[in-house]
């Protein structure tokens, strides 16, 4: 019934900087954590950033220093400010909304990334 809607994607030169974003089309309750996966051609799909309701983050370590996840002024809204870009950071990037219990989840329809070296 709710859909995240993710905006921000496209080509961008290495050592370029990116802003997903990711809102849900209706408010979203009892959200308890927020965040981006991406997959690779060839790759796993992998957890980029997550932050939980109470505002504790997480990344992975290879976007660390570089990526940066926050909730917008509503809490159904999630943002990824990608900096200093990389060919390997070529991917395509989903949103995830957690919520409830026993948890459940809305997930965004994805936004290409590509970063040319």
């Amino acid at each position: 019934q709710v859909q995240l809607v993710e905006s921000g994607g496209g080509l961008v030169q290495a050592g370029g900087s990116l802003r997903l974003s990711c809102v849900g089309t209706r408010t979203i309750f009892n959200i308890n954590a927020m965040g981006w996966y991406r997959q690779a051609p060839g790759k796993q799909r992998e957890l980029v950033a997550g932050i939980t309701s109470r505002g504790g983050t997480n990344y992975a370590e290879s976007v660390k220093g570089r990526f940066t996840i926050s909730t917008g002024n509503t809490k159904d809204t999630v943002y990824l400010q990608m900096n200093s870009l990389k060919p390997e950071d070529t991917a395509v990037y989903y949103c995830y909304v957690n919520f409830g219990y026993p948890p459940k989840e809305y997930w965004g329809q994805g936004t290409q990334v590509t970063v040319s070296s």
